[in-house]
């Protein structure tokens, strides 16, 4: 189960937040301006995927250092060829004579992928943030990180540089089923995530599932139940829901099939639309895609739902126009007008 939504406004820094429920776990797409983020969410950023450095895709990088200085917090981030050398640019231009009185240890592990090799090095808050324990690997983009209950994939595509599109799928959904948990007299909580890494894990019936919280009186409660006896009565499982994010790609044969491939079956589909379709000339000199491109890109990947984001200021207060022509091309009916019902935001349970 998890929440997601922009980051900011369609009109702002791009950036997607998606957050893992009952973990404290979230994932982040691009690292666009991060001040309307609350701290309490960024601390509990575990990955980060950034599309290309360009500055309104990675600006946020200096907001997301300040707060998680000082913090024993460990950070994933991913990133094109030459993002190893961004970073460092980054992490280059503060002195860091004072951090190693910290009792805590802030580290990055930063990934540089390739078509065919990715190299991975580590950047300690202690250390003074100097490189350390490199890493290489022949492997491509394909799959990025894989944990027990998701997979995150990513894509090339062309935007005169290399810049990448990234997909999150939880592998199965397993639902509880509150009303028969009401019926069991059992209450729901952080217990529940536990149970369904039991499940994920495949493990054998009889093993006992501590169920705890706390009574009215403050005390803290438990009881044990074995887990088959929850898994048949009390979940349901589904095929995990998928997550797309596409930004910065011109209209292309070799890019539209790459992004339709990373977007197939998508429940929702973050995507950008800077232009009109008026515009297109402007759109392919700047490597953008249209909303009218956009919104057949959707249709052609069968998602459920989409949600635009990268608007040209040159819009501004004419949003609804790009909202509309994206629309028309899902739907592949003619504009009837008004404000589309795309979501800005969508939790998942």
């Amino acid at each position: 189960m998890f929440t997601v939504f922009l980051v900011n406004h369609p009109s702002s820094d791009p950036g997607v937040y998606l957050e893992l429920k009952y973990r404290r776990e979230a994932f982040l797409f691009d690292l666009g301006d991060m001040q309307h983020l609350p701290p309490r969410q960024i601390r509990k950023i575990r990955y980060i995927f950034v599309s290309h450095t360009h500055m309104d895709h990675f600006i946020g990088f200096d907001h997301l250092l300040r707060i998680c200085l000082g913090r024993n917090q460990h950070i994933s981030l991913f990133g094109p060829p030459g993002f190893l050398a961004n970073v460092e640019g980054k992490l280059g231009a503060y002195t860091w004579n004072l951090v190693r009185n910290y009792t805590t240890d802030f580290a990055l592990a930063v990934t540089e992928v390739h078509e065919h090799r990715r190299i991975t090095r580590t950047y300690c808050c202690r250390s003074g943030f100097v490189p350390e324990k490199e890493e290489s690997s022949a492997t491509g983009p394909a799959t990025l990180v894989e944990g027990e209950a998701f997979v995150v994939r990513a894509a090339f595509l062309d935007h005169s540089i290399p810049c990448l599109a990234f997909s999150f799928e939880e592998k199965t959904r397993l639902n509880i089923k509150k009303n028969v948990l009401a019926e069991m007299g059992l209450p729901t909580g952080a217990w529940l995530t536990r149970l369904k890494e039991q499940i994920l894990n495949n493990e054998p019936e009889e093993t006992p599932v501590r169920i705890f919280w706390k009574s009215e009186a403050g005390r803290q409660e438990e009881t044990f139940l074995p887990l088959g006896l929850l898994r048949n009565r009390a979940v349901k499982m589904t095929a995990g829901q998928k997550v797309c994010y596409i930004t910065d790609a011109v209209w292309s044969p070799p890019n539209a099939a790459r992004m339709i491939d990373l977007a197939r079956g998508s429940e929702l589909l973050f995507i950008e639309a800077p232009f009109l379709h008026e515009d297109e000339a402007t759109a392919e000199r700047k490597h953008h895609l249209t909303a009218r491109q956009a919104g057949r890109l959707a249709a052609l990947a069968r998602v459920k739902r989409f949600c635009l984001f990268h608007f040209s200021p040159k819009y501004k207060g004419r949003e609804d126009l790009l909202q509309t022509e994206a629309l028309s091309a899902f739907s592949n009916r003619e504009p009837a007008g008004g404000r589309s019902d795309n979501p800005s935001s969508e939790e998942f349970v």
